[in-house]
């Protein structure tokens, strides 16, 4: 189990870069607000779990090196030796250190189920996302396809009152940390994004409830 975008700190050296961007840092754009206490609270059933210590405004671990928003439009303009310092710092130790432990578990001849937790935007540049619960996958994956139809299938047993939809409001396929992993492990991987709309956490007392939820439909799913 990982959480990509757990915090919005930033490590003491970079600060002052961010000094006028304290407000954006609070955002959506700064981290993932509420994907880490579903984390905590899921994590009692994970064998391993994992999670990113700062900002995905300094470097976005849940990107590849090639992507365009690997850098936000804060550390893009940083010089060459410190985007060099970031992804040898911070990215490929995060990065590296959750792969080799997949392939420890796959050496063993064991498969893995890797769930990452994040949560998203209510609106975005205007849209609103129509969805409580996303689930993404890649549909061209039969294994991790049906393990998603049936973690939904549960979901919705126990979110009854909530929307769950698979691969919204992104696509599972797109760039991402578990494509990386799909194309590094094939088919003794099985990589799930959770998605949960932010919204969720601002009533007082809902996080715990959709928490509860979540790790009835996901303990029962785990030897499915």
């Amino acid at each position: 189990m990982t959480c990509e975008h757990a915090n919005n700190a930033l490590p003491k050296k970079y600060r002052s870069y961010f000094s006028e961007f304290k407000q954006r840092l609070k955002t959506h754009q700064g981290y993932d607000l509420g994907a880490f206490s579903i984390f905590k609270n899921l994590k009692p059933l994970a064998t391993f779990s994992s999670y990113y210590n700062w900002s995905r405004l300094l470097i976005e671990v849940n990107r590849s090196l090639q992507h365009s928003q690997l850098f936000s439009s804060i550390s893009k303009s940083f010089s060459e030796e410190e985007k060099r310092e970031l992804i040898e710092d911070y990215y490929r130790p995060y990065r590296d250190g959750i792969q080799k432990k997949i392939h420890t578990y796959i050496k063993k001849g064991e498969s893995v189920l890797h769930l990452s937790v994040h949560s998203f935007t209510p609106v975005l540049e205007g849209d609103t996302r129509n969805t409580e619960v996303g689930l993404l996958y890649d549909p061209r994956r039969s294994e991790e396809k049906r393990w998603a139809r049936h973690f939904k299938k549960d979901l919705n047993a126990h979110l009854s009152d909530q929307r769950i939809r698979m691969n919204y409001p992104y696509l599972g396929k797109a760039d991402g940390f578990t494509t990386s992993l799909r194309q590094e492990f094939q088919e003794q991987y099985i990589g799930i994004e959770l998605e949960l709309n932010q919204k969720l956490f601002a009533k007082v007392g809902h996080g715990k409830y959709l928490g509860r939820a979540l790790y009835k439909s996901l303990q029962k799913n785990l030897d499915w």
